[in-house]
């Protein structure tokens, strides 16, 4: 199947506002054009299942149909964050990502796309002040562990918002340590979803943490402590 014809074909599946589905094909183009876009998968007929089928099956949680001030931590090439603008365009989508390279692709990109609800941040999420508890979704896709993901994002949220991570196989030790950086940041684990985003995919899990309080004020620790020393179920 062509990409074209795959990128209709979610496009009807979830729903998409008319403009996304070219949207996402001129990313598609830019993707295996550019030389500098930040990502190994470029062959269009490849890429729009592993990078838009698998951003958009987010869609299937109504925390992501229904935010209306997201954050994609991490943004690199745009994946989720790009696709979600492209299927949202009634909210408000920053992309956060600290390399100046990935940034000035995502700004590119987000042009070539005709998208007007895209803000590019060019920080480190610890560094983010703006951010601070504005968020009603978090994203963040092939970034770091779930307890670092855990405290760049609860800082951000707002109350009742929620942390959303792509994931491959299920890990009990990270899982462990992603609670316990919840429980210390305000936040719950909500659901792990075992998704499906095209025909073949496997072992691939959506996580969501909700906040249901509010984050301590030493968070966020200081650029690089999250991964440094990452809060775990045994600390």
């Amino acid at each position: 199947m062509s990409a074209a014809r795959r990128l209709q074909q979610l496009a009807a599946q979830y729903e998409l506002p008319p403009a996304a589905a070219p949207a996402l094909g001129r990313l598609l183009t830019l993707v295996c054009a550019d030389p500098t876009a930040p990502t190994a998968v470029r062959d269009p007929a490849t890429a729009v299942d592993a990078h838009i089928a698998d951003a958009l099956v987010a869609l299937e949680l109504a925390p992501v149909r229904g935010a209306r001030r997201i954050a994609d931590l991490g943004s690199g090439a745009g994946f989720p964050g790009l696709v979600l603008a492209a299927a949202r365009p009634d909210a408000e989508v920053a992309l956060v990502e600290a390399n100046q390279r990935k940034c000035e692709f995502l700004a590119r990109a987000a042009r070539e796309m005709a998208l007007t609800n895209v803000e590019v941040i060019a920080q480190r999420a610890e560094c983010w002040t703006a951010g601070l508890g504005t968020r009603d979704l978090v994203t963040a896709r092939a970034l770091a562990p779930l307890p670092v993901l855990v405290e760049y994002a609860a800082p951000l949220l707002a109350e009742h918002g929620v942390l959303l991570a792509w994931k491959g196989k299920r890990d009990d030790r990270e899982e462990a340590d992603g609670a316990a950086a919840a429980a210390a940041t305000a936040l719950e684990v909500a659901e792990v979803r075992p998704v499906t985003p095209w025909p073949g995919a496997e072992r691939l899990h959506l996580h969501l943490y909700v906040k249901v309080g509010c984050t301590p004020k030493r968070f966020p620790r200081r650029p690089g402590m999250a991964r440094k020393r990452p809060l775990r179920a045994s600390t």
